[in-house]
């Protein structure tokens, strides 16, 4: 998304948040907000040091949806969005999500990136480390001038992204729900920061606090869906933007919810899963064997319980909205949630 554009072409934004554009009051004062968003972002990741600026600044020049900032500009459109708090907010939630890409980056050994290089591709693994680092350091300083409040938010979501990864990492325990553990990494590798960005958006909008509750479960639960669906489209081999490999996940052997699914009813007989499972844990180096899996994957019914499965928790999303007032804000709010399990974003 360019948000450095404007939101004068509706297709610049994530589906749902056209609406946001089509209005002739909140479009242009959420463009304006964007755009200072931009701003402060890159000036808030330029550094003296010339490699530090360099590589902090790879990823924003890379471009992004910038989701978690609109959704800090949206939620002070429930209050008082013109106090110069929100902006900065935005800034922070967008920095610490930078900082996590490079880290996620190393840890995963991705090659691209929003269609560029990684870091670690570019200047190693050490380097993307400590720029990821750096980032945080950056967003750190910004909430701290917002107050004690907006600290302890970032802390507690920044403590949640770290063991969200660890756990993602180690892998569920030997009597842990496998499906009960992957919610939690999402939840807190995605929905944390999804929300903790609604929350400040809210907070310092001067919402009654009835309100920054709404926006921590709405964002706690879209951000959910969105990963779910995220994941649900990599294992089917769904062309995206995101211009992700189909297969990726099933290559790396990360485990997501359709092949949890399938797991699952494997273990409880059917024959069916069983094969698709077979083909899953073969060796998939090969192209021709990758494509063999995603196709199996795709085809069995579990993949269509997992979108199902996605689809709830949007709705779920949708329905933390219902103590919110009718308004343009909430309406996109709501489509946002639906269009990240029948998307392009």
């Amino acid at each position: 998304m360019d948000t450095a554009g404007g939101l004068d072409d509706s297709s610049s934004l994530p589906p749902g948040f056209a609406l946001i554009a089509e209005d002739p009051e909140l479009g242009p004062a959420v463009a304006s907000c964007l755009a200072e968003v931009e701003k402060q972002l890159r000036g808030a990741i330029s550094n003296s040091d010339p490699l530090a600026d360099a590589t902090s600044r790879h990823l924003v020049e890379a471009g992004g949806k910038r989701i978690r900032p609109l959704l800090t500009i949206l939620a002070s459109h429930l209050g008082n969005p013109t106090r110069p708090e929100v902006v900065q907010a935005a800034v922070v939630v967008e920095l610490t999500h930078l900082a996590t890409l490079y880290h996620d980056d190393v840890m995963d050994s991705a090659p691209y990136r929003r269609g560029a290089p990684t870091a670690h591709e570019v200047w190693g693994n050490s380097v993307a480390i400590l720029t990821g680092d750096l980032i945080f350091a950056r967003a750190s300083i910004l909430v701290s001038e917002l107050g004690g409040e907006a600290l302890g938010i970032q802390a507690r979501t920044f403590e949640r992204l770290c063991l969200g990864q660890l756990h993602e990492t180690v892998g569920p325990g030997k009597d842990e729900d496998a499906l009960e553990h992957y919610l939690s990494v999402i939840a807190d590798k995605t929905g944390s920061l999804v929300a903790a960005s609604g929350q400040l958006g809210a907070l310092f909008a001067d919402t009654p606090r009835e309100v920054i509750d709404v926006m921590v479960a709405y964002g706690e639960k879209v951000g959910i869906a969105f990963q779910l669906a995220d994941d649900v489209i990599d294992v089917t081999g769904l062309k995206v933007k995101s211009g992700k490999a189909p297969g990726t996940d099933l290559r790396e052997a990360v485990p997501t919810l359709p092949v949890i699914l399938l797991r699952r009813a494997a273990a409880a007989g059917d024959a069916s899963a069983a094969e698709v499972i077979a083909l899953v844990d073969a060796d998939l180096t090969s192209d021709a064997a990758l494509e063999k899996a995603v196709s199996a994957v795709r085809s069995h019914p579990q993949t269509q319980e997992a979108w199902a499965f996605a689809q709830r928790w949007a709705d779920d999303a949708v329905a933390a909205l219902d103590p919110l007032p009718d308004s343009v804000v909430k309406q996109a709010l709501a489509s946002f949630a639906q269009a990240v399990v029948s998307r392009e974003v």
